[in-house]
């Protein structure tokens, strides 16, 4: 039996309907992210699971036990809102401490709880201070400590990290994945940063304009895109424009290259134009053991994004960005540089 079972969860106001019958089913202790663009539908979702929204109609059921109309004191969740929400007349150990004070836990009981949050997000000695005395990310430690010490039955994120500077976000969201594996405490995180959702995540629930476009692993959504959605809004994504040669031997020209691809629409037609998809990382520079095509074409543009430069190639009629790992001894080709390029068919997608 699923630990989290959410089941056709609509919510309407007014005449907008911005989740629409969502259902998905996750085990016990899963890092669960729903990653999508602003007004998707995803936090909505994860107030309802928090009973802070009243759902339109569906179900959502806790460890077996149905928690649709339950109040939020309740359902004994935990949860990180994006604004950090520490009380600013209390310090840190009572701001972790609140919530165990309110549940009448003893005084003493309570102090160990409090030491023992505070080591976990590497705060011990802080429980004196103020939250004006902390920065962004400790402050935020301080809210997850909040969250968990009154051992909650499951965590909800709220973009906990937007408010975050790029460095501290890529080290605190590491420390939230350590934490929640430590504790083994189910999670749902929602995040409009795919980055964030490939990196920490066992599954990932894509949402779209109120509905759920793909459920997987991160590899199976950065690798298998169901949908041009995803395919386009996880990750970087080329996309070049080919002629259908044999619809039944899945052969396409690009080009005026020959190339089998995996699969083709089934309203593929001899002579009729598709749109392939692959990712900047396939595509070398020269040769490559495996691909067997092989393009000429021209440097657009070159970016350096440290580790990595990604070139934009001229093929054709086709545009398309070029990963390729930053190497020290060897200067990054130049705009307007007349370069060859390879591929493997097997890694063209048609959507």
């Amino acid at each position: 039996m699923a630990f989290l079972d959410v089941q056709n969860l609509t919510k309407t106001f007014g005449q907008t309907t911005v989740v629409k019958g969502v259902s998905f089913a996750f085990d016990k202790g899963e890092f669960i992210s729903l990653l999508g663009p602003s007004g998707c539908g995803k936090t909505t979702i994860l107030r309802m699971i928090a009973g802070f929204e009243r759902p339109t109609s569906g179900s959502i059921e806790v460890d077996g036990r149905d928690i649709t109309h339950l109040k939020p004191n309740q359902r004994q969740l935990g949860m990180v809102f994006q604004a950090y929400a520490l009380f600013p007349n209390l310090n840190v150990g009572d701001n972790i401490g609140f919530g165990l004070k309110i549940a009448g836990m003893p005084a003493e009981q309570r102090r160990a709880r409090i030491d023992e949050m505070l080591k976990l997000i590497g705060l011990a000695g802080f429980d004196k201070r103020y939250p004006y005395e902390l920065s962004g990310g400790q402050q935020q430690r301080v809210a997850l400590a909040r969250a968990i010490a009154p051992r909650p039955r499951m965590l909800l994120l709220d973009e906990p990290l937007s408010a975050l500077d790029a460095k501290i976000r890529v080290s605190l969201r590491e420390e939230i994945r350590a934490i929640q594996l430590d504790l083994g405490i189910t999670t749902v995180f929602v995040t409009h940063d795919q980055e964030e959702a490939l990196s920490i995540s066992d599954r990932i629930v894509v949402m779209n304009a109120g509905n759920i476009e793909q459920l997987g692993a991160p590899h199976e959504i950065y690798n298998k895109p169901a949908t041009r959605f995803v395919a386009t809004f996880v990750g970087q994504l080329n996309t070049i424009e080919a002629t259908v040669l044999d619809a039944a031997a899945r052969t396409v020209s690009i080009d005026g290259q020959a190339a089998t691809v995996p699969a083709l629409p089934a309203t593929a037609d001899n002579g009729s134009a598709v749109s392939l998809t692959l990712r900047p990382e396939v595509l070398s520079v020269g040769a490559r053991q495996g691909n067997d095509i092989t393009l000429s074409g021209t440097i657009a543009d070159v970016t350096f994004l440290g580790s990595v430069i990604r070139l934009r190639i001229t093929l054709g009629s086709n545009l398309l960005s070029l990963d390729t790992f930053n190497d020290q001894r060897t200067a990054p080709p130049a705009r307007g540089e007349k370069v060859t390029v390879s591929l493997a068919s097997k890694d063209l997608l048609v959507l």
